[in-house]
């Protein structure tokens, strides 16, 4: 996108671009957004000055385009130069939709596809085990996890086949995409029904619909499992898209919709004798960003404390109201997928955004997987599937 006029307004900047849209930025800010070899460290993409020893009435002395950049010499002499699709990707006031190629590719790329049983039944998202191990960063022959990366991301879960079935290749295959990420249950796990661990996951009970850890400030952000054996019956998992559902009871039940995303939801986890964890604050069920999209779903009945505290007293009446309106949705055949799990084929999903839940069963039942930070995996996908400049771009 080209300037067609540049236009210093008070303390102010006014761009006029090619198209007829106008952004103004403050000089403060372009002055703390100077990528200078001073001010910014492009080897580790960090900032060097201070912000805080900038003069918030700091003047322009001279602004001068030179093709694609601007060069701004400030009060103090320094100089600065900034890229105009920079500029423009980052214009304030007002915020612009973004209309450069590469952006708008980038949001169709990373766009989520939300789900119900009859759109995925057929069709579910799968890889194979041996073409992930055998990419390779070294010689970017990273398609695979592309590929993987991509599917986690749109459907909200994918399944692994042709495992081995041996917990240290499923172990490698965790690795293989990111970190694993260690808590009180340990880093990659391998268990039974035996109760090593105080919690119903180390039962044979059935579990309804949930997300792991909203007793964590930080609920994980992927989950993977792995069934080894099973000699009994029973142990079907089901997975629901929270964000389909939510997108359902927002529509059929605005004022439940309301309190679930304003009502914060103490959490613990307390079974083990050395353990009580609980979130820095409770969290709505509902997490949104500042757009007021929904980007997290914390639900989980088993792990939920008690709620003694209500800003509103009346809201108890709605609150569980809202509880009945959201089940009979997330339990509705339309929306619950059922998917026996066997040796050989893991299964790995957004714990942000995909329900699980596990029925009752019978018989030894071995199963291992672990946890992977959300951020790290996102980090991931957007290089993968962006590449290295978007990304930069947009930061």
């Amino acid at each position: 996108m080209s300037i067609e006029q540049i236009t210093p307004v008070d303390n102010t900047i006014e761009i006029r671009w090619s198209d007829g849209q106008k952004s103004k930025y403050h000089n403060i800010w372009l002055r703390d957004n100077c990528h200078c070899s001073s001010c910014y460290y492009p080897l580790t993409k960090q900032r060097l000055l201070n912000s805080s020893t900038i003069d918030l009435n700091i003047k322009t002395k001279s602004i001068t385009p030179k093709n694609d950049e601007i060069e701004i010499v400030w009060d103090n002499d320094h100089t600065s130069i900034y890229d105009t699709d920079w500029l423009r990707i980052h214009s304030y006031n007002p915020k612009l939709v973004p209309i450069e190629d590469k952006l708008k590719n980038a949001k169709e790329i990373l766009k989520q596809e939300l789900w119900q049983v009859k759109d995925i039944e057929n069709n579910l998202p799968q890889v194979d085990y041996n073409t992930v191990m055998q990419s390779s960063d070294e010689t970017d022959q990273e398609e695979a996890i592309k590929d993987w990366s991509l599917k986690i991301w749109k459907y909200g879960f994918c399944l692994i086949n042709n495992v081995p079935i041996n917990p240290k290749d499923t172990e490698k295959l965790c690795e293989k995409l990111n970190y694993i990420r260690p808590t009180h249950y340990g880093g990659f796990w391998d268990f039974t029904s035996d109760l090593s661990k105080a919690d119903t996951a180390y039962t044979n009970f059935d579990i309804s619909n949930h997300t792991d850890g909203t007793y964590w400030s930080n609920s994980p952000g992927l989950q993977l499992f792995h069934l080894l054996y099973h000699d009994g019956k029973g142990g079907t998992t089901s997975l629901v898209d929270a964000f389909k559902c939510a997108e359902i009871f927002k529509k059929n039940h605005p004022e439940s919709y309301e309190i679930f995303t304003n009502i914060p939801v103490p959490a613990h986890s307390a079974g083990e004798p050395k353990v009580c964890i609980q979130p820095d604050i409770p969290q709505p069920i509902f997490k949104l960003d500042h757009h007021g999209k929904l980007i997290q779903v914390r639900w989980n009945q088993s792990d939920r404390s008690t709620m003694d505290y209500w800003e509103q007293p009346e809201d108890v009446l709605k609150f569980y109201q809202a509880i009945k309106d959201w089940c009979s949705i997330i339990t509705s055949s339309e929306n619950e997928l059922w998917h026996q799990m066997k040796p050989g084929q893991c299964l790995i999903f957004d714990n942000w955004r995909v329900f699980h839940s596990r029925s009752e069963f019978t018989g030894e039942r071995r199963l291992c997987g672990a946890y992977l930070e959300r951020d790290d995996f996102v980090s991931r996908l957007k290089l993968l599937t962006l590449g290295r400049d978007v990304v930069l771009d947009s930061i």
